[in-house]
């Protein structure tokens, strides 16, 4: 099993992302697999692990909107809609933003936009503080399984092939945020 961080090691779970490394933490639902979205060689690691095709975006996962405003691209952004989706952070929300030439292709995939999250999940949110900036979120499980909601889980499935683990309860939802469309409000997933 790869290293266990509590809630009190963040900061060296954060140190680690910096290093490169895939770190597996709760969410509000799911554990989530994240590493630094600019570190390529680390990115690609997660799809191996997953199984993916590189052609799925992922989403980013933040602590606050000022971790992710960079990502998105505001002139496209009406101010109504901005409005409205700041009020609904931090929350389970995921929402697809217009992308700014501040996301990496490998992390929007074939997607125009970018899928992004202000998370009110306490450990996922002090992960993203002591990181200092947004991470990359996607369920942890091998694609087409069901997502990882324990340790025991998340070792069937990884191994010793993650770099580290935060060990720390997940949130109460019972499924994987909805995620929609900023622009539009039209769901992309439920």
């Amino acid at each position: 099993m790869p290293t266990r961080f509590a809630l009190t090691e963040v900061q060296a779970a954060a140190d680690l992302l910096r290093k490169g490394a895939v770190i597996a933490y709760p969410t509000e639902a799911v554990f989530g697999l994240g590493c630094d979205p600019h570190d390529h060689a680390a990115f690609a690691r997660i799809f191996e692990l997953k199984q993916r095709p590189a052609t799925q975006g992922v989403l980013l996962i933040a602590a606050d909107f000022a971790q992710i405003t960079h990502y998105v691209d505001m002139a496209k952004v009406p101010p109504g809609v901005l409005a409205q989706v700041r009020a609904s952070w931090p929350g389970p929300y995921t929402w697809v933003f217009p992308r700014s030439a501040e996301v990496p292709d490998w992390v929007a995939g074939a997607h125009a936009g970018i899928a992004l999250r202000v998370t009110a999940h306490g450990p996922a949110a002090a992960l993203c503080r002591a990181f200092g900036g947004a991470l990359v979120s996607t369920s942890a499980n091998p694609h087409g399984q069901p997502p990882a909601r324990d340790l025991a889980t998340l070792e069937a499935y990884f191994g010793a092939a993650l770099d580290g683990v935060i060990d720390a309860p997940l949130g109460g939802a019972a499924s994987p945020t909805t995620i929609r469309d900023a622009l539009t409000g039209a769901i992309i997933r439920t």
